[in-house]
């Protein structure tokens, strides 16, 4: 671990880390503190605004305690640990053996992981992603008719709205209280953030959060959802219902793969993986760093690897997918994003390219019939398996886009 992150400061030293989008935190921070114009202001050479809730910026008012120079530091230090941290929830979620997942196990895969290119971008810009994975599964890893699962979800989503997604995937697995309870946290967290700031309350919610475009363009080869593969597919920096009407199938076709590998295989994991998933692929915009999803996916992936050499097949390609940077590769400098050839396309979004046959290969999977007897996957033999629950959720472009 040490050699990995000694690499990474080598690599500071060369190029030193922007991490813009700590500055973007600290002064919603200020901003929240000093009753300032929340979604007014722009910071960095990048002109980058403020694109959270109001309840977020209350969380980011420590961060104004600190010098940004010495909150850079904090940052980097906090994402390890929470890489860490993910690591090992991942693992028990996957079931991994519990050998998988001491501290020296930890520690080694924390050090690979790094590199992986949503974590490492994550870094880079000094995001929050990381910690709103571990928010959402450690929730969703507790068990079923636990004290408060869903309310831990429901405040990730006040702080991004990404998350809101996992309660209707607790509503559709017939979780009803975990989902009604996911709602109450998502209310709690507007209501703090109303009665503190009610000004910019009022604004995003009537109007910031419906304006895509303040995020950032949707087409660069920064966005890998499934707006910006359509938009560069098509050279429409605006495509419209050309999107939408995708977008909205894709949502139904994730859920439905999500629900259907709970329900007929138990494993509910890759339900959460593949409602995750589906969440990245219809936002308007995920930024390349907003996969971190891949940490959990890769450790499901390793779980399941066994004798099997096309499983091992697969983990490597998927693997290498998360950290060749092939959309960094392509020219991608002023207007070119708009302007691939076909044969670049994929190169620019491997990302949801991956994520589309995600639904696809769980149903699939779920339609093989199960001929062990007393297996999960052979339907009305067995309850479902949940996660198991704990013992104790570079190349920094010019153009604009936020976190």
């Amino acid at each position: 671990m040490l050699v990995s992150f000694a690499g990474l400061w080598v690599l500071y030293e060369v190029q030193p880390l922007p991490m813009s989008d700590i500055a973007v935190y600290r002064a919603e921070g200020e901003a929240a503190a000093s009753g300032g114009d929340l979604y007014g202001f722009t910071v960095t050479k990048w002109d980058l605004p403020a694109t959270y809730p109001p309840f977020a910026a209350l969380l980011f008012i420590p961060t104004t305690w600190l010098s940004l120079g010495t909150l850079k530091i904090v940052c980097v230090l906090v994402n390890a640990g929470l890489l860490a941290l993910l690591i090992h929830l991942s693992c028990q979620a996957a079931g991994v053996r519990r050998a998988a997942h001491t501290l020296p196990a930890v520690l080694a895969a924390t050090a690979l992981g790094l590199w992986l290119e949503p974590v490492f971008q994550t870094f880079v810009f000094g995001q929050v992603n990381l910690a709103l994975t571990c928010l959402v599964l450690w929730d969703l890893a507790r068990p079923d008719g636990a004290r408060g699962k869903g309310f831990a979800t429901g405040i990730a989503a006040g702080i991004k709205l990404t998350p809101a997604i996992f309660a209707v995937y607790l509503l559709i697995t017939g979780r009803v209280k975990a989902a009604f309870t996911a709602l109450a946290g998502f209310l709690v967290s507007v209501l703090l953030g109303w009665l503190v700031l009610p000004d910019a309350s009022v604004e995003f919610w009537t109007r910031r959060m419906f304006e895509t475009d303040r995020v950032g363009k949707v087409w660069i080869v920064d966005n890998q959802s499934l707006q910006g593969l359509i938009s560069r597919v098509l050279h429409n920096p605006a495509p419209g219902l050309l999107w939408a009407v995708p977008a909205l199938l894709t949502a139904a076709a994730g859920l439905y793969a999500a629900r259907r590998v709970y329900l007929r295989r138990g494993l509910d994991i890759w339900g959460v993986l593949c409602t995750a998933v589906t969440a990245l692929l219809v936002s308007p915009i995920s930024w390349s760093h907003h996969w971190v999803w891949c940490v959990p996916l890769l450790i499901g992936l390793a779980a399941r690897v066994r004798r099997h050499p096309w499983r091992r097949a697969l983990l490597a390609a998927v693997t290498l997918a998360f950290t060749v940077r092939t959309m960094w590769i392509v020219p991608h400098h002023g207007d070119l994003d708009l302007h691939f050839s076909w044969w670049q396309q994929p190169f620019a979004a491997p990302y949801p390219l991956l994520g589309l046959s995600l639904p696809a290969a769980l149903i699939w999977w779920t339609r093989r019939t199960v001929s062990a007897p007393g297996e999960p996957g052979k339907p009305g033999v067995s309850a479902p398996r949940r996660i198991p629950s704990p013992r104790t959720d570079q190349d920094l472009t010019a153009r604009t886009r936020t976190a």
